[in-house]
């Protein structure tokens, strides 16, 4: 169980590691919906200050030729699941993380990958299943509970992501994409009570 942990934070580190290359996205592109979904617009509108680098904690590369049908290695399935993420293709990453996760079910990145489709997607019950697949192969990381956290913010459940982001940040503190998500989840607290 242990190595299987170190396994996971060693790729998580080297996905966030990615966020800096002049090739990939944004690492928050990887929990965001899309930019003309009225939730984000919102979301946008009420934190115009929050750094979007910073509030998602995973993230993956572009690529066309992951719809080529490459051999299914999950290796492959997952690499090709990030990239298709990256581009916006949704239903592809659906397909190559599931493979992943089917052929190693005790892959957190691959639990992860499809977690983050399904917010996108706005499938927030399949998203919470893929959520406590990782729960039970990590256990509660701060990173886990971030995302997940921040996927109770899209959905406008503002009590669970904060409970979420709270537990989250007690397990990392100095955590910048913790702490933007608490800001954000502050500001969309405020923007709705207002609008009511």
């Amino acid at each position: 169980m242990r190595s299987s942990r170190g396994r996971w934070v060693i790729a998580l580190a080297c996905l966030v590691s990615l966020g800096g290359c002049a090739t990939s996205t944004r690492l928050a592109d990887l929990l965001h919906p899309a930019a003309d979904d009225a939730a984000t617009s919102a979301l946008a509108q009420a934190s115009p200050t929050a750094d979007p680098d910073t509030t998602g904690s995973i993230g993956a590369g572009a690529s066309a030729a992951a719809d080529a049908g490459l051999p299914g290695n999950p290796g492959d399935d997952l690499k090709f699941g990030q990239e298709q993420y990256r581009a916006g293709n949704f239903d592809l990453a659906e397909r190559y993380f599931g493979r992943a996760a089917e052929a190693n079910p005790r892959d957190p990145e691959a639990w992860v990958g499809l977690a983050a489709v399904y917010d996108r997607q706005r499938r927030f019950d399949l998203a919470d299943r893929a959520y406590d697949q990782v729960l039970a192969i990590v256990g509660p990381t701060a990173e886990l509970l971030n995302n997940r956290g921040y996927s109770y913010l899209l959905r406008g459940d503002y009590p669970r992501a904060r409970a979420t982001l709270l537990a989250a940040a007690a397990r990392d503190p100095k955590n910048p994409y913790i702490k933007n998500n608490l800001a954000l989840l502050d500001k969309s607290s405020r923007s709705r009570k207002a609008a009511q």
